[in-house]
């Protein structure tokens, strides 16, 4: 069953930032992965919304974002994103 990782954040560190999402495709690729969307400046149509950028990934299923959330390629990045910006991570499927 499809499977999407919801990210809302914050940017702290523009810089870091970008190198992070530079580099995020490729641990993506093995796990059958497509970036769906990276956007910000949405509108909230109802309650609080705190953060000001979103993303979107699917995969083929919960097992794929388990191993890609796990994979090495991936945990090397996280302390560029704890650098780069305030984030939660969020598993949904279809």
């Amino acid at each position: 069953m499809t499977a999407y990782v919801i990210g809302h954040l914050n940017i702290r560190d523009e810089s870091k930032w970008q190198e992070y999402r530079k580099r995020v495709p490729d641990t993506l690729k093995p796990w059958g992965a497509q970036l769906v969307l990276r956007g910000n400046g949405g509108e909230t149509l109802s309650g609080n919304f705190n953060y000001s950028d979103t993303v979107v990934i699917k995969f083929p299923d919960k097992e794929a974002i388990r191993g890609w959330y796990h994979s090495a390629a991936y945990q090397a990045l996280l302390p560029l994103r704890e650098a780069a910006s305030d984030m939660v991570l969020m598993v949904y499927d279809e």
